[in-house]
């Protein structure tokens, strides 16, 4: 029996078939260690939040934390993905003039919207992604990402 809820997610996408495929938590704090963010994730869970996404992204502006086949999976565990967002999120940050410690989480929720619009709606082939994000293609979220849209439409 699946559990409902209202809950939002700050951001959620479906894919090009209408399924969700990725919930997002965007917190401003920095220098949370992978272990916080375990056990944050894991509250949530427990409280009947449930993912019903094969991908959880928390972000923070100086770390992001994803977790893969995460569907309804309550347990503390790990992030599968551990990635150093200043190279995904200085460059918005300075379109922007904002320092990244120092950003609001309704700002940093726009910089992801905004980040992650571009790869849903990318012309680029997956294999012309630099270094620092080749996790997207490893952890296969680029795929499910591609050609999907926001859940809120609102966003985008």
């Amino acid at each position: 029996m699946a559990v409902i809820s209202d809950r939002q997610w700050d951001l959620s996408v479906v894919n090009r078939d209408g399924k969700l495929v990725l919930v997002v938590e965007v917190k401003s704090k920095t220098n949370v260690p992978p272990e916080w963010a375990t056990k944050f994730r894991r509250n949530i869970l427990a409280h009947g939040i449930l993912a019903n996404a094969p991908y959880f992204l928390m972000v923070f502006p100086d770390k992001f934390y994803l977790w893969t086949n995460s569907e309804n999976l309550i347990l503390e565990k790990e992030p599968d993905y551990t990635i150093d967002a200043h190279p995904i999120l200085d460059p918005y940050f300075e379109r922007a003039g904002i320092v990244g410690d120092r950003i609001s989480g309704q700002s940093l929720e726009i910089i992801i919207a905004s980040w992650l619009g571009e790869i849903i709606h990318s012309e680029k082939p997956s294999q012309n992604f630099d270094a620092t994000q080749l996790w997207l293609i490893e952890s296969g979220l680029y795929d499910a990402l591609a050609g999907g849209q926001f859940q809120d439409e609102g966003i985008a």
